[in-house]
């Protein structure tokens, strides 16, 4: 925890001062007065649930081992105690907040370490997800959100991604009999926020839709299920690039609809007959990711296919003048090409990309004869370090080509 001052300079008119708060607060209560009563209950959602269907199911379940908020809330809790403890004595009956019962899986709470606290988190999560099921209302789907990012490699050395969090949330999920049906990314999460300061944290949310998984779901093979992978990815990965997913945050969009294909099926069989876990379904997504936006190469011209693959090997350092003209002819373009294409400087036998910032200032695509998707997204990337407007002026001038300088960026992202 970075801790720090709360204190708002009351004669202040900068973002955030005093009057701000009180209007956004006032707007909050005005927007909430709808003249209907509210009903607020706190209770254990493992063992305790409403008797009659509930309405809807919105749930944003606890991140894994990613913040302690029982720990954190002792900071405010002790303060709220002094106060009112005598006004609620129920609610302030401890002389901390209640750690027990927490769903976090920090090992240093468990004796058994980092097993005994994911074994813990799992089991927990599973009985809230199967209790949630039996009472939610069937007209309505259950939206589960989940922003947390952790990856990690695979422990069997083949370099595909899976994430510990992911995995035992949806290990919960789908043990609960529910299936993903759908993916909805927010961009929920504001840049400014303290727990985004100096760190890699996500730019937006990501919905899971689900519904109880039908009763008449079959088995699948492994081979089945890439296949159903292979078929339907493509099409959501478009759809959430369309709707502007962030590039950071598309390798964690894309577990939803992935997931959607794996939670259909009751189970999928492996080759010796043993079912398929969560964490081999996860990295098998993150494995067709990869390829879709290596086939999405196809769109580029040849000039930024050339840069594409030199650029993964080399960035934007020099490299041999040879190796960039062989390259140069299996991607059926030349490297005098490029330099007169104005993304490439060549000299002393030396080859290497020219940084964004070399790029010619006074660029117009209208009056490029040798337009390059490479040299599109590098001047939208440098438009928008300027600001959004500067960058969607020259979107609009791009046209549809923009969709494509689009993609490179998600592919560049992922190299």
């Amino acid at each position: 925890m970075a801790w720090d001052y709360v204190e708002i300079n009351p004669f202040s008119d900068s973002v955030g001062n005093i009057m701000n708060h009180c209007e956004w607060v006032a707007d909050a209560v005005e927007g909430a007065a709808c003249g209907l009563p509210g009903r607020v209950a706190q209770l254990d959602a493992t063992a305790t649930m409403p008797e009659s269907p509930v309405g809807l199911v919105s749930t944003d379940p606890p991140y894994y081992d990613n913040i302690g908020y029982a720990d954190l809330s002792d900071f405010f809790y002790v303060w709220l105690r002094r106060s009112l403890k005598d006004t609620y004595p129920e609610l302030f009956s401890t002389l901390l907040t209640p750690k027990k019962q927490e769903l976090v899986a920090s090992p240093y709470r468990f004796a058994g370490g980092r097993a005994e606290a994911q074994r813990f988190f799992e089991t927990g999560l599973g009985l809230a997800f199967e209790r949630i099921r039996q009472h939610s209302h069937p007209d309505y789907p259950i939206a589960v959100y989940y922003a947390f990012k952790q990856a990690e490699a695979s422990s069997d050395g083949s370099g595909a991604v899976a994430s510990t969090g992911w995995e035992t949330m949806l290990s919960g999920l789908l043990a609960s009999g529910l299936a993903v049906t759908g993916t909805w990314p927010m961009r929920s999460e504001r840049a400014g926020r303290t727990v985004a300061v100096g760190t890699n944290a996500l730019a937006s949310s990501v919905v899971l839709v689900c519904r109880p998984r039908s009763t008449s779901a079959v088995l699948a093979s492994r081979k089945e299920f890439l296949a159903a992978l292979r078929d339907e990815m493509p099409d959501a990965l478009r759809t959430l690039q369309q709707q502007n997913i962030a590039p950071v945050d598309l390798a964690q969009a894309s577990i939803g609809p992935g997931m959607g294909v794996f939670s259909r099926y009751s189970r999928v069989v492996e080759a010796d007959g043993s079912g398929m876990s969560v964490r081999t379904a996860l990295a098998l997504i993150n494995q067709v990711l990869d390829e879709m936006l290596a086939e999405q190469e196809g769109e580029f011209d040849a000039d930024t296919r050339w840069a594409v693959a030199w650029y993964s090997e080399t960035g934007v350092e020099a490299g041999d003048f040879g190796r960039a003209e062989l390259l140069s002819k299996a991607k059926v373009t030349s490297v005098q090409g490029m330099v007169e294409a104005g993304i490439l400087e060549a000299r002393a036998g030396k080859v290497r990309l020219l940084r964004r910032e070399e790029l010619d200032e006074a660029w117009d695509p209208s009056t490029d004869t040798r337009l390059t998707v490479w040299e599109m997204t590098q001047h939208l990337i440098r438009r928008l370090d300027e600001g959004e407007s500067a960058a969607a002026a020259l979107a609009r001038q791009l046209g549809a080509n923009a969709e494509v300088a689009r993609d490179l960026a998600y592919r560049l992202y992922l190299i």
